[in-house]
């Protein structure tokens, strides 16, 4: 595609840049927003030694990056009504990837997705009011996608968020 094309809003005109690598202040920074990603730029400077200028435009190239996709909350499921969590495993349709991952996203209670390898195709985790709602899901949602060969329910019963804290260390080192 020519230098027109792009200007002219052509197909990767929309395309995240390429990965740089990251330096000490930016990993620094990662981390802090890993652990509160409610903490203001004031405070991320300060506890990086640099100035809010600079902390904002970090942030700034890290979102426009594509490294921070976005922020969050961590949610305790059981106490927001979601007391049962399952991991289920998929074997789907050679190549459906792409379709399977569509009807999965508009799951109620899914909260993550992944193509894998091995003996299954696709990993999921759902949480769900109860065991009656998980029955539900699987029965009568995932299993009635065409491209959804087999599944594997594996049922969840206790959770520890390893979010990165203050004692837990993080790639970002």
């Amino acid at each position: 595609m020519s230098a027109e094309q792009m200007a002219d809003g052509g197909e990767d005109a929309d395309r995240i840049p390429p990965a740089r690598p990251l330096d000490a202040i930016d990993r620094r920074i990662l981390r802090l927003l890993q652990t509160d990603g409610r903490a203001s730029i004031r405070s991320v400077a300060d506890r990086v030694h640099v100035s809010r200028a600079n902390a904002y435009a970090r942030i700034n190239r890290l979102i426009d990056d594509g490294v921070i996709r976005g922020f969050s909350a961590r949610v305790d499921h059981e106490r927001a009504g979601q007391g049962a969590s399952a991991y289920i495993t998929l074997k789907i349709v050679q190549n459906s990837w792409r379709t399977v991952r569509e009807e999965l996203q508009a799951l109620p209670g899914a909260t993550h997705i992944a193509l894998v390898s091995g003996d299954f195709d696709v990993l999921l985790l759902v949480h769900t009011r109860d065991n009656r709602s998980l029955r539900e899901l699987v029965l009568t949602r995932i299993q009635a996608i065409p491209e959804v060969l087999s599944t594997r329910t594996l049922l969840v019963f206790e959770e520890t968020d390893l979010a990165p804290g203050p004692d837990r260390p993080t790639e970002l080192t």
